[in-house]
């Protein structure tokens, strides 16, 4: 992988990633081309609060009102550059960039916002890639964790793609964020504590034992397991909050993808286009792209339980059936009960009946 820094003319850094592997053995190509927009230093300015009675903590940022809003594909603002259109990309063409988002969630030093592009491809999606530039987009993720995690305002690194206006997805391109979180989110805060419980209680890992009970053959109520590959295993987890949800963990457990070692990566790209493929299919030929988000769960740094915790990626949709989202109304946007119309076991029957040929 060849990486290219460079900066936008507002003083934001961009990084370009290319592959190894190029056709007939063609050297990286040179990135040199300057962003020739007149643009202003971003000003932004974030505040973190914490909720007293909850105890999380909120972002207060509110120069992401103007934030670009579904702009038509001929002013895409993740698209290379072209004559007579300046974009956040200056090179005419890449592979993988990814660059310092122009309205963060943080500023002022705690945390960080990167946005990843995976293609130039306007029109296509993650499950439109190869396996090659799959890779390619694991090892940026991977590169960005480490350079985020030397970072002294980020306590955890968060990587993950909103796909589809069902989501509130803003810009069609494909592309997800990176986030350099300042404190432990509320999410990883509650999978901490009940790992360190069931630590008390059992004297095993949490992770290690559900993983053990998802992959084991019998069970009561039906295999939850969508694929299992040799060091990747995709399951409906046992209390699914939405209607269709799957979890991916390498068999090995390690704290983050900085951990991963070559097997495990060298088998994800084929282990995780088929399941992004497999959820185009959930709903049948007839129905557009399904929208999902799909994120990386890693150990914040600098505590004791990092050793303990489970790198994974969760995927899940919003749609429940054809034409039908699932709407966080009263129960749970505003107790943060979950409620789910399909249960695990079928959504993972459907998952496994719609694996690819």
């Amino acid at each position: 992988m060849k990486k290219t820094t460079t900066r936008l003319a507002d003083g934001r850094e961009l990084i370009y990633y290319d592959g190894d592997v190029r056709p007939g053995g063609a050297a990286a190509p040179v990135r040199e081309a300057v962003d020739r927009r007149p643009l202003e230093p971003v000003s932004t300015h974030s505040e973190l609060r914490e909720d007293r009675l909850l105890g999380d903590t909120v972002a207060i940022a509110s120069h992401r009102q103007g934030r670009t809003y579904h702009p038509p594909a001929d002013e895409c603002p993740l698209c290379p550059s072209r004559e007579g259109r300046l974009s956040e990309i200056p090179d005419s063409d890449y592979e993988v960039v990814v660059f310092e988002n122009r309205f963060p969630s943080f500023a002022g030093g705690a945390g960080r916002c990167e946005v990843v592009c995976f293609t130039s491809d306007h029109d296509a999606s993650f499950a439109d890639l190869t396996e090659d530039r799959a890779r390619l987009v694991l090892d940026t993720w991977t590169d960005r964790t480490l350079d985020l995690s030397r970072l002294p305002g980020v306590v955890q690194v968060f990587a993950f793609e909103n796909r589809g206006k069902e989501i509130g997805v803003t810009l069609g391109h494909p592309h997800g964020q990176i986030y350099g979180y300042p404190f432990v989110t509320p999410r990883t805060s509650l999978m901490l504590g009940t790992l360190a419980a069931h630590r008390e209680r059992t004297g095993r890992n949490l992770f290690d034992d559900v993983l053990a009970d998802e992959t084991a053959k019998g069970a009561v109520d039906g295999s939850r397991v969508v694929l299992a590959a040799e060091h990747w295993v995709a399951f409906v987890p046992h209390a699914a909050h939405w209607p269709y949800e799957v979890h991916l963990f390498p068999r090995r457990r390690v704290p983050d993808l900085i951990a991963l070692d070559e097997d495990a990566r060298a088998e994800f790209p084929r282990v995780y286009l088929e399941l992004l493929r497999r959820f185009d299919r959930i709903f049948g030929p007839d129905q557009p792209p399904t929208p999902y988000i799909s994120g990386w769960h890693q150990a914040p740094f600098g505590i004791p339980e990092r050793r303990d915790f489970a790198l994974h990626l969760e995927l899940f949709t919003i749609r429940r059936t054809s034409g039908k989202l699932k709407y966080l109304a009263g129960s749970e946007s505003g107790m943060g009960a979950f409620i789910n119309d399909v249960p695990p076991e079928a959504a993972a029957q459907r998952l496994r009946e719609v694996a690819s040929t």
